[in-house]
């Protein structure tokens, strides 16, 4: 499916092709929450780096967020390149050397109509702002840290692999 999306002001427009579109997942981290976040989470899509068409990139910026270690307090710079338009600061997309054929869009950054998941998975709870009430549905799986399965594994999971709704 191709998405595509675009910044607040309009400055920042893209488009990728994604395989799994469904929105799927919240992510309540104080980093997501903090830098792209609404009531308390955000939600990432999976994309297609190489897909990754740009227009206005000279009004792009790359935040790389600040990593602290819980037990000894050493700081280190993520490698996650999360994109956002400097001039509106909407959050776009995430993009991590580490996967370098994968991007991570912001879903509340799509102008496309997304599939409706028929499931969530709610994942960093034990770092969720203590306002937070989870809005779980009787399918959602829920996680203190990281999932125990990948965007594409919860697509296959769910049939919806390559499906667009």
């Amino acid at each position: 499916m191709k998405l595509e999306g675009s910044c607040h002001c309009k400055a920042v427009r893209f488009s990728v092709e994604s395989a799994e579109p469904y929105p799927f997942m919240r992510c309540y981290c104080s980093i997501c929450r903090k830098t792209a976040g609404a009531g308390g989470y955000a939600i990432n899509l999976g994309g297609d780096h190489r897909t990754l068409s740009v227009q206005g990139r000279e009004n792009l910026s790359i935040y790389q967020a600040r990593m602290v270690d819980a037990e000894t307090g050493a700081v280190r710079i993520s490698d996650g390149q999360r994109h956002f338009c400097k001039l509106c600061g909407s959050a776009l997309w995430l993009w991590d050397p580490n996967w370098p054929d994968l991007v991570h869009p912001h879903a509340s950054a799509i102008d496309s109509d997304l599939p409706s998941p028929p499931a969530s998975t709610h994942l960093m709870l034990g770092s969720k702002a203590s306002w937070v009430e989870p809005q779980l549905g009787p399918d959602d799986r829920c996680f203190d840290e990281y999932p125990d399965e990948s965007l594409a594994q919860w697509h296959q999971r769910l049939g919806l692999q390559g499906t667009s709704g």
